[in-house]
């Protein structure tokens, strides 16, 4: 109830019974009036003139209504607050909008143009970071040409001109495809920050410790197809070749000349063994043979063969390497095969303590031991799941391991009547090589692009794992220690037993090899011009000079 202007008591209109601020009032712009038919065009007038408008997000307006007694206008103390907090704050959020669209609005263009003049803005935009993009590969490259530049001095001989960055890390493809999916989330980010830092350490203190320098010597010319294996002789300055031409060559070392060409198998020859003492060689073919030949070589350059007037001036542009004789030979002094023996390629053969026995691998699963007196098998090994890759016999001691495409090494020990095996289970694809060390270790390598030193005594377990990027093929250590890999990328790294990385040779269109490296072989002799051998499928053999830092290091 209100009192009119006389002092009676009257009954309020419902309009103005409802909060100001309530959608019905506010929403409509109406404007709520009294009741009373004698003040109505006062209170209409009134009420019009204290209307309030403010801004909405949409960019209209909408009205506020204030409430009247009596025929005069009254103001509600809340709802004046009420008005002035939402006019401030949409105008902080139109003050928002209409800065952020001044940015991507280009200057000298009026507002409400259309959306060409923001499309512009963003070209100008994109195309400001495509230049800093520029910028950046720009120095990326004058940075990648100073590394050349100081890969080229004779200290870093052996790093590539091109070192690539995963191989840098040494890192294999499975780890570096987590790496990346790691990279979503914040919390693994900064793991792999710290991660990139102790690699990038790696890699400044492998430059830091480049001591070794290596240079490619000679190339051996001759096969006419792939090279599977190169060996060498103890007390002799020769190497051994076995390819996938059918034959099996034997070189000088010093001269790069070919000495003896053996021509006895009718497949390709695998693998080659010298005797320790005697001047013999175990050769392993695809014709399911393993033979015995006699590697007996002439030293004596033969003398140039005398020719008429007119053969001279046929031949004077013809090297004279070319003429030089080659000694042939076909007939082997032993042959292992027959009843018992493989019925599938021979891949490997090598020969056990005391030269009695020989042992060879072969893509039927097994191994066979045999006698080298009566030509008879002694023991079929039996038990892998896939092809055997490679046989290798310890120097020293009756054991034999055998390597298979099923993933697996099996560790057999002759020094029992009774053979006793171990398998091993430390790869994740083909196992490709073997090899003893002289400090009772053994070295395996896989096409898992992994090699792994272990302990004889405790074969639990690798010591080490050697990471690279690419398969291995058939590794080979030194007397002094250092293993060097050939890959499937045709390069070569050296390493010490405990997995540090000495340095990689070279490859250049100069040198190294242009297919993959498939074997290599350190030799002995000191005097020799060249210290480690590597053959591949390009059909060359490399002779390197290493100059290999102290043992202590």
């Amino acid at each position: 109830m209100a009192l009119d202007l006389l002092g009676r008591k009257m009954p309020l209109d419902t309009a103005s019974k409802q909060p100001p601020d309530t959608p019905a009032s506010a929403g409509t712009g109406n404007v709520a009036t009294s009741s009373s038919n004698s003040s109505s065009a006062a209170v209409a007038a009134a009420a019009a003139a204290t209307t309030t408008t403010t801004p909405s997000m949409a960019g209209g307006s909408s009205s506020m209504t204030l409430g009247t007694v009596g025929g005069t206008s009254t103001v509600n103390a809340s709802t004046i607050a009420s008005a002035l907090t939402g006019k401030q704050s949409n105008a902080k959020r139109s003050l928002k909008l209409s800065s952020l669209a001044d940015d991507l609005k280009p200057i000298g263009l009026a507002a409400g143009s259309g959306e060409e003049p923001f499309r512009a803005r963003l070209h100008d935009l994109f195309s400001q970071i495509e230049k800093e993009f520029e910028v950046l590969y720009f120095e990326n490259v004058a940075l990648r040409e100073k590394l050349d530049a100081i890969a080229g001095t004779p200290r870093d001989s052996m790093i590539d001109e091109k070192v690539p960055m995963q191989d840098t890390f040494e890192v294999d493809g499975a780890i570096n495809k987590s790496f990346k999916s790691k990279l979503g989330s914040a919390g693994s980010k900064v793991k792999a920050g710290h991660k990139l830092r102790a690699q990038t350490s790696r890699i400044v203190s492998s430059f830091k410790a480049q001591s070794v320098v290596s240079s490619m010597v000679r190339e051996f010319c001759g096969h006419k197809d792939g090279v599977w294996q190169v060996s060498t002789k103890v007390g002799q300055p020769i190497i051994g070749t076995a390819s996938a031409d059918h034959t099996a060559c034997i070189w000088g070392i010093d001269t790069g000349r070919r000495l003896l060409q053996y021509q006895g198998h009718s497949g390709s020859v695998n693998s080659i063994r010298f005797h320790p003492t005697r001047d013999i060689v175990l050769t392993g073919s695809g014709d399911a043979t393993a033979h015995i030949w006699q590697a007996a070589v002439n030293w004596e350059v033969p003398a140039r063969k005398g020719h008429s007037s007119e053969e001279e001036l046929e031949d004077e542009d013809e090297p004279y390497i070319e003429r030089e004789r080659t000694d042939l030979l076909r007939t082997p002094l032993c042959e292992f095969s027959g009843q018992g023996g493989h019925t599938s390629v021979v891949v490997a053969a090598d020969w056990l303590p005391g030269c009695d026995q020989i042992i060879t691998g072969s893509w039927d699963r097994t191994a066979i031991l045999w006698d080298v007196e009566t030509r008879q098998p002694l023991h079929t090994l039996a038990g892998h799941d896939d092809e055997l890759t490679t046989t290798t016999a310890h120097i020293s001691h009756r054991l034999v391991v055998t390597t298979s495409r099923d993933s697996t090494f099996r560790l057999w020990d002759f020094r029992d009547q009774t053979p006793a095996v171990s398998v091993f289970q430390g790869h994740t694809e083909n196992v490709t090589s073997t090899v003893f060390t002289r400090d009772d270790k053994l070295v395996s390598g896989s096409d898992d692009r992994s090699v792994k030193i272990w302990e004889l005594r405790n074969m639990r377990s690798a010591l080490t794992t050697i990471r690279s990027d690419s398969a291995v093929n058939r590794v080979a250590v030194s007397a002094s220690g250092v293993i060097a890999i050939p890959h499937d990328n045709r390069h070569i790294r050296l390493f010490d037993l405990n997995g540090q990385r000495i340095a990689r040779l070279p490859r250049t269109s100069r040198q190294g090899h242009r297919r993959m490296v498939s074997s290599v072989a350190w030799t002995e002799s000191i005097s020799s011009t060249c210290n480690l051998f590597s053959c591949g499928f390009d059909r060359r053999v490399l002779g390197w000079c290493v100059s290999l830092p102290p043992k202590d290091n």
